[in-house]
């Protein structure tokens, strides 16, 4: 397959899906604002990161990503109902990447 056509279909795909999410986001806020979704993409690189991908390689798998994300999300949920505030749950977020990149290194160490 051309390169360039893998490349096209990849930004495709790419802008569907950030369009797709910003379907939902307005349908969950009942509203459309442009900065209704500031803060959430380090929600995503947290996810990618305690999901096991490393960055440096690119290496990385589907479903450890989604443990990731399923983790992110439990940890916001479960913040929210203890009514932390904003700042402490970007703490807590951080220092679960910080312990998933620390665990990472020792997985390197150890092969």
């Amino acid at each position: 397959m051309n390169d360039r056509l893998v490349l096209t279909i990849i930004y495709g795909i790419g802008g569907l899906m950030a369009g797709l999410a910003a379907l939902l986001l307005t349908s969950r806020i009942s509203s459309a604002h442009p900065t209704a979704a500031i803060g959430m993409e380090f929600d995503a690189i947290a996810a990618v990161a305690v999901g096991g991908t490393q960055f440096e390689r690119g290496e990385g798998w589907l479903f450890g990503t989604l443990l990731g994300v399923v983790t992110i999300g439990v940890l916001r949920n479960g913040l929210n109902l203890l009514e932390m505030p904003s700042s402490v749950q970007v703490i807590c977020v951080g220092l679960l990447v910080i312990v998933a990149l620390f665990l990472d290194g020792l997985r390197k160490v150890q092969e």
